[in-house]
């Protein structure tokens, strides 16, 4: 599986925090292999260069192909993530906000879905489509997809103190306080509260949780040797039962179960994210 985290054009370090492709082929002998997929801190935009993905939720045996160009709102619990063979795909993590500013669509009515991105963008997102399905290299994807951002942003709104304040709480994995967060964005916390709902598409408790999570979640995919025990204090619980609570909420089930689920899958989604 070869992940590659590209450089972005210094136009769109306000609004996208990675830009990664992914080429991987499954080995001989083995059709298709499912990985779970918890909640992650971003909205995203994934271009898939060929054949699209399925996903499904725990518990359900049934996986539903996904678009070509899938748009993923906030997402709110885990789903499962099934390759068919071969996967390239070009991945788009927003800031938290860009999305908002970029479609002007209140994100909490995209909470926990992934929508045909065609459906959002005007024609020029079906030409990047198109050609995104003849590619000789991934480097190539992502210089079609960086030049379609590129004129995305053109005359958006300028950026809000909120937008500084929540990607603070970003970097922080969430240990910020919310009182904190609030005042750097020089709005009341209800007034704070009602944007994260309108810009983030949850409260933001809510969030920071889903980012404390999300590190543990990543410590395990890339270092799958250090206790559970560490990771809880990489990632700045106060202590291990706070995030196993954490993880039967977002990966709907305890740690050791999620240890055995990654073990029986070659995929890691997750680990490569950056922030």
């Amino acid at each position: 599986m070869e992940v590659k985290t590209h450089l972005l054009h210094p136009a769109l370090y306000e609004y996208v925090l990675n830009i990664l492709t992914v080429d991987l082929t499954l080995m001989d002998g083995i059709s298709e292999v499912a990985t779970p997929f918890p909640p992650s801190p971003f909205q995203s935009l994934m271009f898939y260069c060929n054949d699209p993905v399925s996903m499904g939720r725990p518990g359900s045996a049934n996986f539903e192909t996904q678009p070509l160009v899938l748009l993923t709102g906030p997402q709110l619990s885990r789903v499962n993530v099934k390759v068919h063979k071969r996967l390239r795909s070009i991945r788009v993590d927003f800031l938290p906000g860009a999305m908002y500013r970029i479609l002007n669509v209140p994100m909490h009515e995209l909470a926990d879905g992934g929508f045909d991105a065609l459906d959002f963008f005007d024609a020029e997102m079906r030409s990047v489509h198109e050609r995104l399905q003849n590619l000789c290299t991934m480097e190539e994807g992502k210089n079609i997809v960086e030049e379609f951002l590129l004129k995305r942003i053109i005359g958006l709104s300028k950026a809000l103190p909120f937008d500084a304040a929540i990607r603070a709480l970003l970097i922080t994995n969430g240990a910020m306080s919310i009182e904190k967060t609030a005042s750097l964005s020089c709005l009341s916390l209800k007034q704070f509260e009602r944007t994260c709902k309108e810009r983030i598409g949850m409260n933001p408790k809510f969030y920071a949780r889903i980012l404390r999570f999300s590190k543990a979640y990543r410590l395990r995919e890339d270092f799958p040797q250090i206790s559970w025990l560490q990771i809880a204090h990489e990632a700045g619980y106060f202590d291990q039962m706070h995030m196993v609570r954490d993880f039967k909420i977002f990966a709907g089930v305890n740690p050791s179960v999620i240890e055995q689920e990654l073990l029986s899958t070659p995929l890691r989604m997750q680990k490569d994210m950056r922030y």
